[in-house]
C-alpha cells in the first residue's frame, strides 16, 4: 500500500531527480515483472521471517553481525525442515458447524456447478464438489455474465446469504436480471449474520419481504425450502405463486430450477445452527426433546450418514469390530439430517432425555491428595506460549483466562488470537507472551523458533507449518493432546487413516527428545467431567504442573471465576490436569475403571481373537456356521506357517475379513443385535431420563411408499423391539 502511494506522489518528478522506490520489487524490477525480481509476494500473508530476510538483504551492504547471520541461518534451516515434513500429515480445514443449514443448502444435483460468495458458505468450495470461485459481497454471480457466452454450461447456482443480500447482494441479482443470465440464486435465510458472530441483520428482513422485493425486481421464479414447512401455515404477504417445500425435496427442486430460463431464486429458510444453540441455552428457542443414538454393533462404518448430513457430530469410533460411527452428544445441534443415512443403526430417544454426565471426577475430586507446586518459569525475559486447537472448543477462552490472570498477577502480557474461518473443525491458534513488565514485550506474535511452550490441544493443528515454525529444537517444550479428533475429510473418506504416529514424531523432531509430553486429554477429561469441552482447561492444568505457564494458580482460578462460564467444571478440569501431569496412572484408573478389559481386548492373541469370533458366529447362526469360519482360518494359518513360520499377518487379515463376510447384517442379525442386551446397556450408560424409542428403518416391504425411486426410511415406534425379538428367533430361516 505504501509503495504505491509513494510512487503516485513521486511520479511527476523529473527523471534525473526522481528516486527509485523499492518495495514489492528490487532495483531491477520493471512493471513487466520479470522472474526473480519480487522482494515480497503480492498475494498471501507476509510473515515476520519473510520481511526480516528482505530487511537483512537491504542493509547487508552497510551492516551485518553474527546475530543477524545466525538468525538468517536459523530461518533458512527452519524453512528447509518444513519442506521435508511427512506428506501423510492431514489438514484441519474449517467446516460447517454441526447442523448448519449449509450442510443441506449448498448441495448440488449431479451435473451442476455453483459459485460461492462471502459468508460461511464460502467453505462450500472445499466441502461441496462442484462449487467454484467466489466474489466480493455484491458481486455474487456477476462473473457469470462474462463467462456464460463462452461456455457450453447453460446454468449455474450461486450461494448467497441473507446478510449479504441485505448489504449489497440484491445489486448482484439486479445485474444478473439485466444481463439476462440463466442463474439460480440459493438465498439462505438463516436469521443471523452467522460468520461474524450471529448478529441480527442490520434492519428488518423477513421471508415475505424478500419474496415481494425479488418479485418486483423481475425474477422468473421463487421457491422456498425449509426444515419446518409447517411454520408457513397462515403466513401472509408472500409474493404470488410461491410454493413451499421440505428441504428433503431440495434435489428435485434444484433440477427443475436449472431448466427454467432466466434468474430464479431458491430461498432456503433454516436458522443458523450456532444461533440455535445460543438461543436454546438462553431459553429463547425450544430445545427438541429428542436425541439420536447409533447402535455401534449394527453400524457397518460405511459413512453414509456423514455423507448425507455433512455433519461433524457424526464421528468415527474405533471398536473391536472395526471403525464405526457414533454421535458426539456434546456438539450435536439436533439437525437430525444424519437419519437419512440408509442404515438400520439409527435410533431416536424422545422425551425427557439427557446425555449422562460422568460423575467419576466429581465423586473422586474431594479425596485428591495435595500436589507439589511446580517451579514457574522466569519472566525476566519474555516467555512465549503457543496454544493450538479446534474452533469452538475453547482455545480463545484459554488465552482470555491467562491474559486476565496475568493482569491479576501484575505482570506484562499480550494475547493474539488467530481464528480465521474458525467454524467447527477449523484451526485456531493463540499467541501468549508474558514478561515481568509490559514494556519488555515488543510484539504480540511469537517469532519463528521463539515459543518456550506449545500447548497442543489438537494434534492436527500442532503440526501445521505455522505452528512448527514457532518451535525450536532444545528450546521449546510441548504438551500435545494425543486424541485423534476427526477432520471434515472423514465425512468424504470414511476409512481415512489418522496418521497420529507421524504427527507425534514430527513434533518430537521439532522440539527434541525429552521435550514432548503426550496425554489423551479428551478421553480423560470427558470420562472425568462428562463433557469434552473440559479438554482445553485440563490441558492448561497439565502444562501448568509441568512448569510451562508463568502465572500463579490462584490468579488462574480467579480468572476462571471472572470468565463466568462453567466455573466449577473449569476449575476441576484444571486441577485434574495437574494431577494427571503428576500421577497419570492414578488418574487413568479413576477415569477408566474398565480399562483392564480394554487392554485385554487390545492385546489379545490370535487364538483369543478367533475364539471370540467363533462365539459371535455361533450366536449369529449356529456351531456349524462357526465351523466354516474356523476351517478356513486354520487352513490359511497352516499355509502361512509353512512359508513363514514366525508370521501371522495373513491369518490375522483373513480372520478379520472372513468374519465380516460371514456376519453380514441381514434382518435376523440386526434384530439379534438390538435384543441381546448390549443395546439396552449402552443406552443406560449414555442417557438419563424417561424416554421412548423410535427406529429409523427402511424395510423393503414399505418401499412402495418411496418417491422418485429413491430408498426411503421410515420412523417406527418402540413396538419394533417386540418384532425384533420374534425376528431374532427366526434366524434358522436365514438363506
Amino acid at each position: 500500500v505504501l509503495e504505491y502511494q509513494l510512487k503516485e506522489q513521486l511520479y511527476n518528478w523529473r527523471e534525473e531527480v526522481r528516486p527509485r522506490v523499492i518495495g514489492k520489487f528490487d532495483e531491477k524490477g520493471e512493471w513487466t515483472l520479470p522472474a526473480g525480481n519480487w522482494l515480497l509476494p503480492a498475494a498471501g500473508e507476509l510473515t515476520p521471517a519473510m520481511i526480516a530476510r528482505v530487511i537483512a538483504s537491504r542493509i547487508a551492504r552497510f551492516y551485518t553481525s553474527p546475530v543477524i547471520e545466525e538468525r538468517l541461518k536459523f530461518l533458512t534451516e527452519k524453512e528447509q525442515s518444513l519442506k521435508k515434513k511427512p506428506r501423510d500429515i492431514i489438514l484441519r480445514q474449517p467446516y460447517f458447524c454441526s447442523g448448519c443449514p449449509h450442510n443441506t443448502s449448498t448441495k448440488l444435483p449431479d451435473g451442476s456447478v455453483a459459485l460461492a460468495g462471502i459468508g460461511c458458505h464460502y467453505m462450500a468450495m472445499w466441502v461441496t464438489p462442484g462449487t467454484k470461485m467466489f466474489s466480493q459481497m455484491g458481486g455474487e454471480g456477476v462473473t457469470w455474465a462474462g463467462i456464460q457466452p463462452f461456455t457450453d454450461t447453460k446454468h449455474v447456482f450461486v450461494n448467497l446469504g441473507d446478510g449479504t443480500y441485505f448489504h449489497s447482494g440484491i445489486l448482484a441479482i439486479r445485474a444478473a436480471i439485466a444481463a439476462k443470465l440463466n442463474i439460480t440464486y440459493k438465498l439462505l435465510y438463516n436469521d443471523a449474520v452467522a460468520m461474524t458472530g450471529g448478529q441480527a441483520v442490520d434492519g428488518t428482513l423477513t421471508v415475505p419481504m424478500l419474496t415481494r422485493q425479488l418479485e418486483a425486481e423481475g425474477v422468473n421464479k421463487i421457491v422456498i425450502t425449509t426444515d419446518e414447512p409447517e411454520k408457513y401455515e397462515g403466513v401472509q404477504g408472500l409474493a404470488a405463486g410461491i410454493t413451499i417445500h421440505h428441504r428433503d425435496e431440495l434435489d428435485r427442486i434444484q433440477r427443475e430450477l436449472r431448466e427454467t430460463m432466466g434468474v430464479t431464486i431458491l430461498i432456503h429458510d433454516q436458522t443458523c445452527a450456532a444461533e440455535k444453540r445460543r438461543r436454546r441455552k438462553r431459553g429463547k428457542m425450544v430445545d427438541p426433546a429428542r436425541r439420536v443414538f447409533i447402535n455401534e454393533r449394527v453400524c457397518e462404518g460405511c459413512g453414509d450418514c456423514g455423507k448425507k448430513s455433512n455433519c461433524l457430530s457424526v464421528i468415527p469410533t474405533e471398536t473391536e469390530y472395526g471403525r464405526k460411527r457414533k454421535i458426539d452428544q456434546s456438539s450435536c445441534n439436533k439437525d437430525f439430517s444424519c437419519l437419512k443415512g440408509y442404515c438400520p443403526s439409527f435410533v431416536t430417544l424422545e422425551g425427557e432425555v439427557k446425555p449422562r454426565r460422568s460423575k467419576l471426577g466429581k465423586d473422586a475430586f474431594g479425596s485428591l491428595p495435595e500436589l507439589p507446586a511446580p517451579t514457574l518459569p522466569s519472566i525476566d525475559t519474555p516467555w512465549s506460549v503457543l496454544v493450538t486447537g479446534v474452533g469452538g472448543t475453547g482455545v480463545v477462552t484459554i488465552g482470555g483466562v491467562l491474559g486476565v490472570a496475568a493482569r491479576i498477577d501484575n505482570i506484562g502480557a499480550t494475547v493474539l488470537d488467530q481464528t480465521g474461518l474458525a467454524q467447527k473443525g477449523g484451526a485456531v491458534t493463540t499467541h501468549l507472551r508474558f514478561a515481568r513488565e509490559q514494556n519488555l514485550l515488543h510484539a504480540v506474535r511469537i517469532a519463528a523458533g521463539d515459543a518456550n511452550a506449545v500447548l497442543g490441544c489438537d494434534m492436527v493443528v500442532s503440526v501445521t507449518d505455522d505452528c512448527l515454525a514457532k518451535m525450536r529444537h532444545g528450546h521449546t517444550r510441548a504438551v500435545i493432546n494425543s486424541y485423534e479428533a476427526a477432520t471434515g475429510d472423514v465425512l468424504k473418506n470414511p476409512d481415512m487413516p489418522f496418521p497420529s504416529r507421524t504427527m507425534v514424531d514430527t513434533v518430537k523432531n521439532a522440539v527434541g527428545e525429552g521435550n514432548l509430553d503426550q496425554v489423551d486429554a479428551t478421553q480423560i477429561a470427558t470420562a472425568l467431567m462428562g463433557d469434552s469441552i473440559a479438554t482445553n482447561m485440563f490441558m492448561l492444568g497439565f502444562a501448568w504442573q509441568r512448569g510451562l505457564i508463568p502465572i500463579s494458580e490462584a490468579s488462574i482460578m480467579r480468572a476462571i471465576e471472572l470468565n463466568g462460564a462453567a466455573i466449577d467444571m473449569n476449575k476441576q478440569a484444571f486441577i485434574w490436569g495437574r494431577h494427571t501431569a503428576h500421577d497419570r496412572i492414578r488418574v487413568e484408573k479413576i477415569a477408566f475403571p474398565e480399562v483392564q478389559a480394554s487392554i485385554k481386548l487390545a492385546n489379545q492373541t490370535l487364538d483369543e481373537f478367533i475364539a471370540r469370533r467363533v462365539a459371535d458366529l455361533t450366536a449369529y447362526q449356529d456351531a456349524a456356521y462357526a465351523a466354516r469360519y474356523t476351517a478356513l482360518v486354520e487352513k490359511v494359518r497352516s499355509a502361512e506357517h509353512r512359508v513363514a513360520p514366525e508370521s501371522e499377518i495373513l491369518t490375522w487379515s483373513v480372520a478379520r475379513a472372513y468374519f465380516r463376510a460371514l456376519a453380514y447384517k441381514d434382518e435376523y442379525e440386526v434384530a439379534r443385535l438390538y435384543t441381546d442386551g448390549e443395546f439396552q446397556r449402552q443406552l443406560a450408560e449414555q442417557f438419563d431420563g424417561s424416554y421412548t424409542l423410535n427406529f429409523s428403518l427402511g424395510p423393503t416391504w414399505l418401499q412402495w411408499l418411496a418417491k422418485n425411486g429413491q430408498p426411503k426410511k421410515f420412523k417406527l415406534g418402540g413396538w419394533v423391539m417386540g418384532a425384533f425379538k420374534m425376528l431374532a428367533g427366526m434366524k434358522g430361516l436365514r438363506g
